[in-house]
């Protein structure tokens, strides 16, 4: 339990500086070079833009220090990343869905509004969808401890 607890905190605090990243970018496109007034999808491709930005910085801190303990060996980092970035596009699409609705099809389109829509819904659905998939899948104890261990008794590797 202590362990799952140490995890939720790290979670949250590389998920907050992701937040940050995020935020950053978003609003700094939003307001400049993907403003609905200059292009009509600029803020889906400023959620996008900031998004994938913001995987990144949160799949080294993910990586490296909330679910360091459990993580893969080196070799098959290429592999988690992989995995990792699958997880980390289904919370962005939720994130951009929300988005998508509340802009395009509520016809809410004020800044607020699409920072409320992406960066608090999104993000809420977002993360108990990708921290579930990061805990289950990615970065699951049982998957390093069985590549660990090599193969079971009897067989051998070809």
């Amino acid at each position: 339990m202590r362990r799952l607890f140490r995890q939720l905190v790290r979670y949250g605090l590389v998920g907050l500086c992701g937040l940050v990243v995020d935020l950053a970018v978003f609003n700094a496109l939003r307001l400049t070079v993907s403003s609905p007034d200059d292009v009509a999808a600029g803020p889906l491709l400023a959620k996008l833009a900031s998004s994938l930005v913001s995987i990144v910085v949160v799949w080294l801190g993910n990586r490296l220090w909330t679910f360091g303990e459990t993580r893969r060996p080196r070799a098959e980092a290429v592999r988690e990343a992989l995995e990792f970035f699958a997880v980390a596009l289904g919370g962005m699409g939720i994130g951009l869905l929300c988005l998508f609705v509340s802009h395009y099809v509520l016809g809410y389109t004020s800044p607020l509004a699409d920072n409320v829509s992406s960066n608090v819904v999104g993000l809420a659905l977002g993360t108990a969808f990708r921290f579930t998939l990061y805990k289950l899948w990615v970065f699951h104890p049982a998957r390093t401890a069985a590549r660990a261990t090599g193969p079971a008794v009897g067989l051998t590797r070809v």
